[in-house]
């Protein structure tokens, strides 16, 4: 199982920046998807941002023009360029990866990821 380790967390005000990262410290498969969720207390885990083998992307709508993934396969690192950030992207951000080659548009279904960090914490304030 791969082991992920998310940083960059942070707290910023209404309007500010932050880059996520996640570094897989064992191998990690360029052709598998990797993403980024969100999990605040009292709610369910969602999908923010995805990135394939072939290098797609998916977005959850409520970050759309917002945020940007990427990934250096070099590095074994995926990040998550956080731009505009408001009070409701407030959560825990977790890197998640699959365990089999993913080359179509990613999913945001957590269901479909094997191998999860540990959390960034992120807080915006108003």
């Amino acid at each position: 199982q791969v082991q992920l380790v998310e940083s960059g967390g942070g707290s910023v005000q209404s309007g500010g920046s932050l880059r996520l990262s996640c570094v897989a410290s064992t191998y990690t498969s360029s052709a598998y998807c990797m993403g980024w969720f969100r999990q605040s207390p009292g709610k369910e885990r969602e999908g923010v941002a995805a990135i394939s083998g072939s290098g797609q992307t998916r977005y959850a709508d409520s970050v759309k023009g917002r945020f940007t993934i990427s990934r250096d396969n070099a590095k074994n690192t995926v990040y998550l360029q956080m731009t505009s950030l408001k009070p409701e992207d407030t959560a825990m951000y977790y890197c998640a990866a699959t365990n089999f080659r993913c080359y179509g548009v990613p999913s945001l279904r957590k269901e479909e990821y094997r191998s999860w960090g540990q959390g960034t914490q992120v807080t915006v304030s108003s």
